[in-house]
């Protein structure tokens, strides 16, 4: 699963520090897989021996607190039915591991950005994550802070080798899509062309935000770009310059090639996450319980104060 260290102009856990976050979402992940299975495998041989009639109501916790300091949370799921298949577990997790993502995406120990509540349905947000290995980290549709301006970016996928730009141009499945010049590019359905504009243009401003990022921290790694229409058959006029479209005919290779790449999440490529997440825009506020807690400790400080 991709981690999620960037979303929106929400505070992530991962700009507050990049070289500990990763490591350690990979490690919860594995040994809470390994907890839930087993207690999975427990309730379903007792829900077997008891032959029940009636569906049990079943609650695990996922990722208890990862910090001392962290206000504790309610992180206990329920489903009404035990899965009967691994693979049933298997999409239950993934789908808790979705919101604990939304969760470092939109949290820090002591403060909180109000995300959106559609992130919690956003289809495409939840396929790059389900979809992806965990040594790729996502930014998703960033807001870049940049010198007199913001700026919208596309989707950055940070693999341990390369950087690559991602622009989606989804369209609904009846239509053909037309890669004709550089900014008008057509749908067609039944031979009737319909005109919208190309992607092509916001994914080559990513890319030139992504790459003075990289020249002022005077670093260098390879950038690619992709446009992604997973439901279509995109029909190129000529060959694309230094862009890779992904359609429903590639689409599986596309994921392959991530799958085979084994390598763990690199020291570099942490420096280049690092660098970019140093120029997206962030808004937050404190956690009111860390409100409280400062105001819990002042109490105490100031009795402190008059005892002696």
């Amino acid at each position: 699963m991709a981690q999620l260290i960037k979303l929106r102009d929400y505070i992530s856990r991962y700009e507050t520090d990049i070289f500990h976050y990763p490591s350690q979402f990979v490690r919860l992940k594995q040994e809470n897989w390994k907890k839930l299975k087993l207690e999975w495998q427990e309730k379903l041989e007792q829900s077997e021996e008891n032959d029940q009639t009636e569906p049990e109501r079943n609650r695990w916790n996922f990722f208890h607190k990862t910090d001392a300091n962290e206000p504790d949370e309610k992180n206990e799921h329920t489903f009404e039915a035990i899965p009967q298949t691994e693979e049933e577990l298997k999409y239950f997790y993934l789908n808790k591991l979705f919101q604990f993502q939304l969760k470092w995406a939109s949290t820090t120990i002591s403060n909180m950005s109000f995300i959106d509540k559609s992130y919690d349905n956003n289809v495409q947000l939840r396929y790059f994550l389900q979809r992806i290995p965990d040594n790729y980290l996502v930014l998703y549709e960033p807001i870049f802070s940049l010198k007199n301006h913001l700026m919208d970016g596309d989707i950055i996928l940070i693999s341990p080798l390369s950087i690559e730009v991602i622009t989606l141009f989804e369209q609904d499945e009846k239509y053909k899509i037309i890669a004709d010049e550089e900014r008008v590019w057509y749908i067609e359905e039944r031979n009737v062309q319909t005109k919208v504009l190309s992607p092509i243009p916001s994914l080559k401003r990513t890319e030139k935000v992504i790459q003075s990022i990289l020249d002022k921290h005077e670093l260098d790694f390879p950038i690619y770009r992709t446009i992604l229409a997973h439901h279509n058959v995109i029909e190129m006029k000529k060959e694309p310059y230094r862009t890779r479209y992904v359609d429903k005919i590639n689409h599986e290779d596309w994921l392959k090639e991530k799958r085979k790449l084994q390598s763990p999440i690199k020291f570099d490529q942490l420096k280049i996450a690092n660098a970019i997440l140093q120029h997206c825009e962030t808004t937050s506020f404190r956690r009111p319980e860390w409100h409280r807690e400062n105001d819990k400790n002042e109490d105490n400080n100031r009795q402190n104060f008059n005892e002696f």
